[in-house]
């Protein structure tokens, strides 16, 4: 049962809702219903939630969908929306990702990976025809305020936490459950959420390579590839569309 079935019936979507709803109905008659769309990559996090909720609703009848998914929540979401899921071996025939963003800046590079699936995220981006990012619009910004998340293989976090500090300049801090234990992401990797000076840094496509050279670390949590389209869901219930 999705967010919206939850509410009483008397309840009223906020402005955002209302903003993150009607983006998802454009996206889905912009990049779902077209006759050449046929596997769907889905990112993670509640605006392709909100996608997925509205491929429900608005995909033809006719109309066959493969979805392959970042994530097990987002894989729950789309099972419950009657979606077919299919495995990793569709990755290479993906024609559209529909993702979210913790941040996005100026130049419209990207910080994912606050949700943890970071690593498929980028996996589905690079193979997919076309990439479509949904988000609220306080989280385009003008430079980067947000940790960087890096997923680490547990066997180097010693020596990445030590090559983050000294030689890339980063304040990483491992990621920790409620509980007291590590964050494990369905990769069985840890999460290094490391913060970065980025007034201080100019190329961040420079950075994602640097970072990514350190031994031990499997992904980074920065995206530098564009997007075909970035939804704005504005806070009076409007949105917007960009391309670049």
């Amino acid at each position: 049962m999705n967010d919206i079935e939850k509410q009483p019936k008397n309840w009223i979507p906020s402005p955002f809702q209302n903003a993150a709803r009607n983006l998802a109905k454009d996206a889905v008659k912009q990049f779902v219903n077209q006759k050449d769309i046929k596997v769907i990559g889905l990112g993670s996090g509640p605006m392709a939630a909100e996608i997925v909720r509205q491929m429900k609703i608005g995909i033809k009848n006719e109309k066959t969908i493969e979805c392959v998914v970042t994530s097990f929540q987002i894989k729950l979401e789309a099972e419950y929306s009657g979606l077919k899921v299919v495995d990793e071996g569709r990755i290479p025939e993906i024609d559209v990702v529909f993702d979210g963003a913790d941040e996005i800046d100026s130049n419209y590079n990207m910080i994912k990976g606050g949700g943890g699936a970071l690593l498929k995220e980028k996996i589905v981006h690079l193979a997919a025809k076309k990439v479509v990012i949904a988000a609220e619009s306080k989280k385009f910004v003008n430079k980067f305020s947000w940790p960087v998340p890096i997923e680490v293989s547990p066997f180097a976090i010693s020596i990445v936490i030590k090559e983050l500090e000294q030689k890339a300049d980063g304040r990483p801090k491992l990621r920790m459950l409620n509980e007291g234990y590590p964050y494990v992401t369905e990769n069985g990797n840890f999460i290094l959420d490391t913060r970065f000076d980025f007034s201080t840094i100019s190329n961040i496509r420079k950075k994602e390579v640097e970072l990514k050279t350190i031994p031990g670390i499997v992904e980074v949590g920065l995206f530098t590839r564009y997007a075909d389209v970035y939804y704005k869901a504005n806070s009076d219930g409007t949105f917007e569309t960009i391309k670049l």
